[in-house]
């Protein structure tokens, strides 16, 4: 028996009005998961505890078993363990974001926030950007007093990380929630540190503003990546082994660091897949290849998370959005469904979005999720396609998906 998992990260949505009240999953053509629907389980299940944060890593911590109120400290610390960052007693890492502000001559902040990744800015750009932030001698000794240095990443999502930070009573709030807003009630508070990383990112806005880089993505007609944004701050986490809780080897496939992390921590195997961005335009037929050669290798489970939903919510792209579901159904779950059947293999999938990210914000929210339950072996003639309607019809998991893995696994 192999076993999959596949996370379309933010699919899940709310009814759109310029759908005619449908949400993108029902306005989507899906036919290979609304088949495999049709045979299966649909319900729907809660992912992001109440009183921690709407996002995909309490959502996806939840998914691979661990309880996010036990383990939870912050996002950036599991997506520092994707890189072999470690963190030591007194760290604090955060999340240092790649942001693009208004062109305006308002004050810092007055301006608004247009995109939480630098208008998608990618590989070496954004690294040549942080590099040459933290290496300009104004903030590099602002840095350094603040006892920060920075990890960077091929995408917007690089890591910083602070030594002998307090951070007990800091707001720092994730900046994809907040696009169109101005800035000033939304920059760290709460405590002495919050101000020192407020300066930072004001005068990270001043070295980065106009550097090549940007002035050569606005006159491409691009958003400059003109700030950086601290949040998802915590301190080092440990995770229970998958293996002796579910007696499972495994690999993740994804371009994101916080599945990456989770896995590490899990003690999974990662495959990193050449193409794969994060974006609408990543490498479907790669992660399709690299999750058959894992389970073709031995492996007993494979997860495969799709990240482009989520990130074209995030930009206001519901044509985007509606063509990424349709790709993960015909690009991923459709050539994966269909190897596997014809190798004859007995497998259970479990198809779900994380968390919902709602177009009509274009933000996170931690209402329930629709999930997919699909055996090989068997034909429960339910019928239902795969939307948020059909999963409030089936059962329903308020405490969270640790319990979707153990019936996956048949536990």
């Amino acid at each position: 028996m192999k076993y999959v998992l596949i996370i379309g990260d933010g699919m899940a949505d709310n009814p759109v009005p310029s759908l005619d009240g449908k949400t993108p999953l029902q306005a989507a053509n899906i036919p290979a998961i609304d088949a495999l629907a049709a045979k299966g389980e649909v319900g729907n299940v809660i992912n992001c505890p109440g009183d921690l944060p709407a996002g995909s890593d309490t959502a996806i911590l939840s998914i691979f078993g661990a309880d996010p109120k036990v383990c939870y400290t912050g996002r950036s610390p599991l997506e520092a363990a994707a890189t072999g960052i470690q963190l030591h007693p007194g760290d604090v890492s955060y999340r240092c974001n790649m942001v693009a502000y208004e062109d305006s001559d308002l004050p810092f902040e007055e301006k608004k926030i247009l995109s939480h990744s630098g208008g998608s800015i990618e590989g070496d750009q954004s690294i040549q950007l942080v590099t040459d932030l933290f290496q300009d001698p104004r903030f590099q000794a602002a840095a350094q007093k603040a006892g920060m240095t920075v990890y960077p990443a091929a995408s917007f999502r690089h890591i910083a990380v602070q030594a002998g930070a307090n951070i007990a009573g800091i707001s720092l709030i994730p900046p994809h929630d907040h696009l169109g807003e101005v800035i000033g009630p939304l920059l760290p508070s709460g405590c002495d540190n919050a101000a020192v990383l407020k300066d930072l990112m004001k005068l990270a806005h001043q070295v980065l503003d106009h550097h090549p880089i940007n002035e050569k993505r606005r006159a491409e007609g691009k958003l400059p990546a003109n700030g950086v944004w601290f949040w998802a701050e915590g301190s080092a986490v440990a995770l229970d082994s998958f293996w002796d809780k579910y007696h499972k080897t495994g690999t993740v496939i994804s371009a994101v660091p916080l599945c990456f992390g989770i896995a590490r921590l899990s003690g999974l195997d990662i495959r990193e897949v050449e193409g794969a961005t994060g974006e609408l335009d990543t490498n479907y037929e790669g992660k399709v290849a690299a999750a058959l050669d894992e389970l073709h290798k031995g492996k007993d489970f494979v997860a495969v998370h799709v990240e482009a939903p989520d990130e074209c919510t995030h930009n206001g792209d519901l044509p985007g959005k509606l063509q990424a579901i349709e790709w993960l159904d015909s690009r991923v779950v459709g050539p994966l469904t269909q190897a596997l059947d014809q190798e004859g293999a007995d497998y259970r999938l479990l198809v779900l979005s994380d968390h919902k990210t709602l177009t009509s914000t274009r933000g996170h929210d931690g209402d329930p999720v629709p999930y997919l339950l699909y055996d090989s072996r068997t034909d429960s003639g339910l019928g239902l396609p795969y939307c948020e309607e059909s999963g409030l019809k089936g059962p329903a998991y308020p405490e969270g998906a640790p319990v979707l893995m153990k019936k996956l696994f048949e536990i």
